[in-house]
């Protein structure tokens, strides 16, 4: 076998090495974090931000019948950061108590039906991007990445000091 020959083999073994490991943490970190789900009782779920289960028109509508502003959690189904705020941060029951008193709460997938028009609107580039609007959909603030609950509240109380300027 020559030298080419045996670097080639080389580097077939590593890449399927590379390959098999990619394979076997995708198949765990999936399995774990459908059982980290289901291991999340109701109640401790119930306690945090409830998010409107309308479209981004109603939820604009709901906003201005309770003089409130929104905020919206824009977000792609395969954004790692995303999921750990639905796991860690929104179902903090103190985040729950200030976004479920001053916003109506909107989860919006950026990929699917209006998300990409909003997506635009709102030059969303990263995810999770989390932003306040008030009922006109006039952006107040935005951030962006995983942010804890205390985070959270500290960004919903600079958007609601930014809208009563």
């Amino acid at each position: 076998m020559s030298l080419r020959q045996k670097r080639l083999a080389m580097k077939e073994k590593i890449l399927f090495g590379f390959v098999f490991l990619l394979s076997i943490y995708l198949v765990t970190g999936f399995t774990a974090s459908k059982e980290r789900k289901s291991s999340v009782p109701a109640s401790v779920a119930e306690e945090g931000i409830q998010f409107f289960k309308g479209d981004w028109n109603t939820a604009l509508q709901e906003a201005k019948k309770q003089d409130k502003l929104i905020f919206l959690d824009a977000y792609a189904l395969w954004c790692g950061p995303c999921r750990m705020l639905k796991r860690n941060t929104f179902p903090d029951q103190a985040a729950g108590e200030f976004f479920n008193k001053h916003f109506i709460n909107i989860a919006v997938d950026m990929e699917k039906g209006n998300g990409p028009v909003l997506a635009e609107q709102y030059k969303v580039n990263a995810y999770p991007t989390l932003i306040i609007v008030d009922s006109n959909g006039k952006l107040v603030s935005y951030t962006k990445g995983y942010i804890n609950a205390k985070q959270l509240i500290s960004f919903g109380k600079y958007g609601v000091a930014q809208y009563k300027k």
